[in-house]
């Protein structure tokens, strides 16, 4: 095992990258535990909701293990290096590549750095500690960021704040990460878990099918045009017409009790 947790905690998995020596970064090990992490919670019919976090008070990730990926890219071919990771699902598991149609939580417990940024953005919801800060700092190193963060930073905060935080590599703390966007909420640092994990239970609580279907919709309408995306939204709600999960909830409001959602 390289530092991957992985706890069930009812319809809700916890993700822990337990490298806390190591900033939480992840050498390829690491990467390669959590890709089949995400594949074990994708397949899972009984897991609904996943919540990813770092182990320890100090960082989410710091990114990749820079040491061990410079030795590993040093004495492995180009192509193969390319194959297996430029091509693969990417750094983390879900940064390329991986598409999970569950939701997926980031508790952002400190430093998020370059890929371990990269990875909190591939997540649906982000939370965070006060003492979290963000970066791409790739262009202080003579690269740029290359497992999403070009493309989804924008479409979270806007081009502006986007073009700053890449093209300047500095940090951006908690506060400033509220206000932009970034994150949905802060809490305390001896909060942040438990408040992720009450969260992520109540989305377990809700109809599995129509967050994929809106899921999906939302991720495929960017750059759309409107009467596309329009039509493919309407079409996903006549899909989600179709489930047993309405009629269950349809059913449960005329009641007035708690749905019981099967995902069908």
């Amino acid at each position: 095992m390289s530092g991957i947790r992985y706890e069930s905690h009812g319809a809700v998995r916890l993700i822990t990258i337990d490298r806390a020596d190591k900033m939480n970064s992840l050498d390829f090990g690491a990467n390669d535990e959590l890709v089949e992490t995400w594949r074990a919670f994708d397949t899972d019919a009984d897991a609904r909701v996943a919540v990813i976090t770092g182990a320890g008070d100090k960082a989410f990730c710091a990114g990749a293990d820079l040491k061990t990926y410079t030795m590993d890219f040093a004495r492995t071919p180009a192509p193969e290096f390319r194959s297996r990771f430029t091509n693969g699902p990417g750094f983390g598991g879900i940064t390329r590549n991986l598409h999970i149609g569950k939701p997926i939580v980031a508790a952002v417990n400190g430093f998020a750095i370059s890929g371990g940024f990269e990875l909190a953005l591939a997540c649906d919801i982000r939370f965070c500690s006060p003492n979290a800060e963000f970066a791409l700092q790739d262009v202080k190193w003579g690269f740029h960021a290359c497992d999403g963060g070009l493309i989804r930073l924008p479409q979270i905060v806007g081009l502006g704040h986007a073009m700053e935080i890449v093209l300047s590599g500095e940090r951006v703390d908690a506060e400033h990460a509220y206000r932009i966007g970034l994150v949905n909420r802060i809490h305390p640092q001896d909060r942040l878990l438990a408040a992720a994990l009450e969260y992520a239970q109540r989305l377990a609580s809700r109809a599995p099918l129509p967050q994929r279907f809106a899921k999906e919709v939302m991720r495929r309408a960017v750059g759309m045009g409107m009467d596309d995306a329009l039509w493919m939204e309407s079409r996903s709600f006549y899909d989600v017409g179709l489930t047993r999960d309405l009629a269950e909830g349809t059913t449960a409001f005329r009641e007035r009790r708690d749905a019981d959602f099967e995902g069908r």
